[in-house]
């Protein structure tokens, strides 16, 4: 074997699942077979959230949006959203984007792009920061810091700052930071892909 051919790795040369947990403080952190696929698992589940809410928007199934409000029927993905935001600093801020033709585009290609390439374990790393600037500003646009709105009513916030989107937001984090798309997903293909520009990864 030439000494620039790599060996291939094969099974017996891994650390076993319960060996790896074991002494995982002695040769540095860790990922088991299991908890590859326990993220592999939360990315597509991850993904799939931002596609179905994609995919109600534009034809209107019933659930957050009737068939009359679909995007495909002329309705606006953002209108009514961002016209009952009544609370935060950027509340006027927010209502005029409402109904905003470069809104509802920026918003429904958002959620594609960050649901596809989630789902298929590719550009983690972009999703994240996509993700999490449009998740910051549904959060600004629910301000669960309130208590109460402009007009003097219960916001019933349950949390001042880890509500649903923190959550997510952290997730898309996570999922980047750990090459969720290694396992399940193409995340070695895209790898090779864009090769030296680890920024797409």
């Amino acid at each position: 074997m030439s000494v620039h051919d790599e060996p291939k790795l094969t099974s017996a040369m891994q650390i076993p699942r319960q060996r790896a947990a074991e002494t995982a403080p002695v040769h540095g952190a860790v990922m088991t077979p299991i908890a590859a696929q326990a993220m592999a698992f939360l990315r597509i589940v991850t993904g799939l959230v931002f596609l179905w809410a994609f995919f109600d928007k534009t034809f209107g199934w019933g659930y957050s949006t009737t068939s009359q409000n679909a995007w495909i029927n002329g309705g606006s993905p953002t209108r009514n959203y961002l016209s009952t935001v009544n609370v935060g600093p950027l509340a006027s801020t927010l209502r005029s984007w409402a109904g905003q033709p470069w809104a509802d585009w920026l918003f429904m290609i958002g959620l594609l792009a960050i649901g596809l390439a989630v789902l298929f374990g590719v550009g983690l790393r972009i999703s994240a920061i996509a993700g999490t600037a449009m998740l910051a500003l549904m959060w600004i646009a629910e301000w669960p810091l309130a208590k109460v709105n402009e007009a003097g009513q219960a916001t019933h916030s349950t949390n001042p700052i880890i509500d649903y989107h923190f959550v997510y937001a952290v997730v898309l984090i996570v999922l980047a930071a750990a090459y969720a798309g290694n396992t399940w997903g193409l995340g070695r293909r895209w790898a090779e892909l864009v090769r030296d520009n680890r920024w797409l990864l």
